[in-house]
């Protein structure tokens, strides 16, 4: 749904003014394809500590790809060693395992096979992943790239990974975390009917079990890290954490909007932060929507009291976070009608005229970067900074109703450091076919 504050009319002169700005700061990008080239373009982000990049849909590949280049030229040449998805944990774990050469976490789990599923199990972060693989091959274990999910959305898996953790490690324990869980059973295949259920009074909250749960395995750290690796340990707190939030977030969602946005941010943040104090020297790249990743004090959503994990960077982090987002004009998209149903190949409408979008396209300028961090973008900022439209396509795309389902104003200048523009784009391909020669369909994601 759309968030909308309030509208400021722009005169033609200012619009004109705004587009020859952007036009005269615009840099222009070399093709994808050539990934040494194209990343070095933003070489200049290198002495940041946390570098979030985002997308201004969830399915297309363009943005992928770009994100992929980039983030392959900070592992490279710049020591970036943690890449974190807008994923959930158990997923990305199993392709961190693939990628770091690792033993494949237990279960029967496929990465990334609910809806949706096109999100990550598409051919442009199936050649990331494998790329990573070869760069972590001739690495010391303790120097390989990891790659981890940020999201709060694996209720039953992450339940099920705290439990055979503890089988391994503490049978006994793990019998009472079973009773803990049980009291989440009915509602672990729909979730959101037990938060329902607690709103409505027909169920007590199973906050505290889990808490309790959460705290028992923290308060037998050291016992449990004599039997088993500390990546397992970590692993499972991480999922006893994940638990308890998905619980809460279930709960209030019922409750409004912005109390849940927030703790899903919140706890996308603070796993952020568990990862960065987990190794030396650990400077990471982010993956996620631009809603997520940009400054939200800057635009609608925090307007109405919502923050996100690019705020919470800012903040945290300072000029050592750069927070980059990524616009396009028109093209093709993977998306769906609506939640659990079809991915469609969709046709993306071009900008409206009341939209920053439509100033960038409006340049004649294909592909290419605006960076407005240094003192002498003044003119560029300025240009940026009154409230105007931007586009937000999630899983979902209703170009039937696109203002109102995924328009929100926001101010760009303050919203992001910097803005990678694709005039034209196309919609990802999810995965179906094998790539690595005598390999199974789809590995590493269909271990």
């Amino acid at each position: 749904m759309a968030r909308f504050s309030w509208k400021q009319k722009e005169n033609d002169a200012s619009i004109k003014e705004a587009i020859d700005v952007v036009r005269d700061h615009g840099e222009p990008l070399p093709p994808i394809e050539d990934h040494e080239a194209f990343g070095a373009v933003f070489d200049r982000f290198a002495d940041a500590k946390v570098v979030l990049l985002g997308e201004g849909t969830h399915g297309t590949s363009e943005f992928y790809r770009a994100r992929a280049a980039i983030t392959r030229r900070l592992i490279e040449h710049h020591g970036f060693n943690i890449v974190a998805v807008e994923a959930d944990w158990p997923d990305a774990a199993r392709i961190d395992a693939y990628v770091r050469h690792r033993a494949i976490p237990d279960g029967d789990d496929v990465a990334f096979e609910r809806f949706p599923a096109w999100m990550w199990r598409n051919e442009e972060v199936y050649d990331f992943v494998n790329w990573m693989r070869g760069f972590n091959k001739e690495r010391p274990e303790d120097e390989r790239v990891e790659f981890r999910g940020l999201d709060v959305y694996s209720l039953n898996s992450s339940i099920r990974s705290v439990l055979d953790y503890l089988d391994k490690v503490d049978p006994e324990a793990a019998k009472e975390a079973r009773g803990r869980y049980g009291c989440l059973s009915p509602w672990q295949s729909d979730p959101a009917r037990y938060g329902r259920a607690v709103a409505t009074g027909q169920k007590k909250s199973c906050d505290d079990k889990l808490l309790h749960q959460l705290q028992d395995i923290l308060d037998k750290r050291m016992e449990y890290l004599t039997s088993q690796d500390s990546e397992q340990f970590f692993d499972a707190v991480q999922n006893a954490k994940i638990v308890h939030a998905a619980e809460h977030y279930y709960r209030i969602m019922y409750e409004g909007a912005t109390e849940s946005w927030n703790l899903r941010d919140r706890h996308m943040f603070d796993t952020l932060q568990s990862l960065l104090a987990r190794r030396d020297n650990a400077k990471a790249v982010i993956w996620a929507h631009n809603s997520h990743i940009g400054n939200a004090a800057a635009t609608a959503m925090g307007w109405q009291g919502e923050f996100n994990i690019g705020e919470l960077c800012r903040k945290a982090y300072r000029e050592e976070a750069v927070l980059i987002g990524f616009g396009t004009d028109r093209g093709t998209v993977a998306a769906a009608d609506d939640w659990d149903e079809p991915m469609q190949v969709k046709n993306v409408l071009a900008a409206r005229p009341d939209s920053h979008e439509r100033i960038f396209r409006d340049t004649g300028l294909k592909n290419f970067l605006t960076d407005w961090r240094e003192n002498f973008q003044e003119d560029l900022k300025e240009a940026l900074s009154r409230p105007r439209l931007e586009r937000a396509i999630g899983v979902i795309y209703r170009p039937d109703t696109e203002l109102y389902s995924h328009y929100f104003e926001a101010v760009m200048a303050e919203q992001f450091d910097a803005f990678v523009w694709f005039e034209e784009t196309k919609a990802v391909k999810p995965l179906t076919h094998a790539h690595g020669e005598g390999m199974p369909e789809t590995y590493p994601f269909g271990l």
